[in-house]
């Protein structure tokens, strides 16, 4: 089975997936923010018996608070997130958000207690800054490692780049189709994003380095033969592996959205996209990245193939 022939086919399937991925990005709304980056406020209401969260989200609906998120903590709490509450006016006669909420709420059943929590615009910046800053570090780190572990092969630093490529690729497509779900389903980007984001490229990387560690091991058997024989002989006798863990661990995510809690399904989301993506690149982007580099068809892209 020759794989790196057809490399271009992959690379194309690829660049149409990111061209609509980064149109999607370039119409407003970009991503559908949660309260975790564009501001807003969460309420935990602890009932005095048992509550339904579909019973809240209804009432609430009713009360016209359509962008909330009501989440089960308890049998008998409740965690709401929303826009930022309105604040009342006792002289005009205008009660606030927060005592609408709990008065209609209140015929459910009993109110015990009500938490209040607000996540200003300043702490959701912080937030996006700080997961910029943690994406551009781990992909230095990344680099800097691929390239030193690989150091006893022909330009070790190809590696690296490789596992770069294949990590803005992933980190790409992934934005991209969660911009596509937040228009067309109103999927939020919440705090649990930037951990799932972070793990994708982890498992996208450990996916690349079994492959090139194959390719490593096969150059140093026969450094006489060419690098793309190389590299799709060790696609051939690595994908096997891929696919096995790639099957486990999405059955593993899909008992997680439909058995698990609602505080996690985000994460799920971004890992399920992330996961199938990233075993994608690690076969048919990183490798052939390497095989481009080294024919030299980076610099003619639509010259003369070679096989």
């Amino acid at each position: 089975m020759d794989i790196v022939k057809r490399r271009f086919w992959y690379f194309s399937i690829s660049l149409v997936i990111i061209l609509i991925s980064v149109s999607s990005l370039l119409i407003s709304p970009r991503l559908k923010l949660g309260i975790d980056f564009a501001g807003g406020s969460t309420l935990t209401v602890v009932f005095q018996s048992e509550i339904q969260s579909e019973s809240v989200r209804f009432r609430l609906d009713k009360l016209g608070y359509s962008d909330v998120t009501v989440q089960q903590s308890g049998s008998d709490t409740v965690f709401i997130r929303m826009s930022k509450l309105g604040e009342g006016n006792e002289a005009a006669g205008r009660k606030s958000d927060r005592l609408i909420i709990e008065e209609d709420l209140a015929n459910l059943s009993k109110i015990t207690s009500v938490d209040v929590a607000t996540v200003s615009g300043v702490v959701a910046n912080d937030t996006v800054n700080n997961a910029i800053i943690a994406v551009i570090v781990a992909s230095v780190g990344i680099l800097f490692f691929v390239t030193y572990s690989f150091r006893g092969i022909p330009n070790p630093l190809r590696y690296g780049v490789a596992a770069i490529v294949a990590l803005i690729h992933d980190s790409a497509i992934v934005l991209g189709i969660f911009s596509l779900l937040g228009k067309f389903i109103g999927l939020e980007i919440n705090a649990m994003f930037i951990p799932g984001i972070l793990v994708v490229i982890g498992y996208s990387v450990n996916d690349t380095i079994v492959v090139f560690d194959r390719v490593r091991e096969n150059a140093i058997i026969d450094p006489e033969k060419p690098l793309s024989m190389i590299v799709n002989d060790s696609i051939t006798q690595t994908i096997g592996r891929s696919l096995n863990t790639t099957i486990t661990l999405l059955l593993t995510i899909f008992a997680l959205i439909f058995l698990g809690g609602e505080s996690i399904r985000n994460f799920l989301y971004v890992l399920l996209i992330g996961v199938v993506v990233g075993t994608y690149s690690s076969i048919f982007i990183a490798c052939q990245f390497l095989v481009m580099w080294e024919q030299g068809e980076l610099k003619l892209p639509f010259g003369k193939r070679s096989s």
